[in-house]
């Protein structure tokens, strides 16, 4: 029976894709990682109080790009180049989502729009990246393997969601909401695209190494456009909407330490 648990065990199981996993994941935290700790050191003078959650979260996304590479060290398997279309940050900030490496690389101090915008796109990925881990909680919290680690990034996942909700509200309150409203509709169309055309080029991938039969193949890509017609027809508004979190102050103090396993 073709189900996501199945799927991911198949992936799971298979030294081949385990190695294209964890690559393109730990790719994509390191990624995270650097741009925040750039935005940390380049916040505007008037929002300084943001810049040790800023770092937190860079530190955070740090640790898990090592928590995959750990994974693959245990396994003894090395890290392998991501396909530029596997690229979901890349192909984020092609579409113009996020604030671009370029601009991140220069030393010069970001305005109080680049944060609102940082904070906007943040939201709508960190959005996908809770559920995600989530939905891995769910069927591999107590791998031997996997538990662990995908329990803290889980943990640590929805720390960031909180942060992104709280610091926004914030914002909004202060006379931001506007520019936060447009940037979250702009963020969350734009993701829910490159979302589907990553998972299509993963799983063509994926489908390539565990030599899937055509029929198989087409059933999920099939499935993942259906989802993709889900989202646009409003499911992405989830990853728009604001409360106060439970968690406040969620990315107060140090990152922790990723577990010895």
């Amino acid at each position: 029976m073709l189900s996501a648990r199945s799927l991911f065990q198949e992936i799971v199981d298979s030294d081949d894709t385990f190695q294209l996993f964890c690559s393109i994941a730990a790719s994509g935290e390191t990624q995270g990682g650097w741009e925040n700790g750039r935005i940390a050191a380049l916040v505007p003078e008037s929002m300084r109080d943001l810049a040790p959650r800023i770092t937190r979260h860079g530190a955070d996304e740090d640790k898990h790009g090592r928590l995959f590479n750990a994974l693959l060290k245990k396994r003894q398997l090395e890290p392998v180049p991501v396909p530029p279309e596997t690229d979901y940050t890349m192909l984020l900030e092609q579409r113009g989502i996020g604030l671009a490496h370029e601009k991140l690389s220069r030393d010069e101090r970001l305005t109080e729009h680049d944060i609102v915008v940082y904070l906007s796109h943040s939201r709508v990925t960190e959005q996908r990246a809770a559920d995600q881990m989530e939905m891995l909680v769910r069927y591999f919290g107590d791998h031997p393997e996997l538990g662990k680690p995908i329990r803290m990034i889980c943990d640590d996942e929805e720390n960031h969601l909180a942060y992104c909700h709280e610091e926004l509200l914030r914002l909004a309150a202060a006379g931001h909401g506007r520019t936060i409203q447009r940037v979250l509709r702009e963020s969350a169309l734009a993701e829910i695209k490159v979302h589907r055309d990553v998972s299509l080029a993963v799983m063509a991938h994926m489908g390539h190494l565990l030599r899937w039969s055509k029929a198989r193949s087409a059933a999920l890509a099939a499935g993942i456009h259906a989802m993709y017609a889900y989202e646009r027809l409003g499911g992405w508004r989830r990853m728009v909407s604001l409360r106060m979190p439970e968690r406040r102050g969620a990315l107060d103090g140090p990152a922790a330490a990723a577990p010895a396993f």
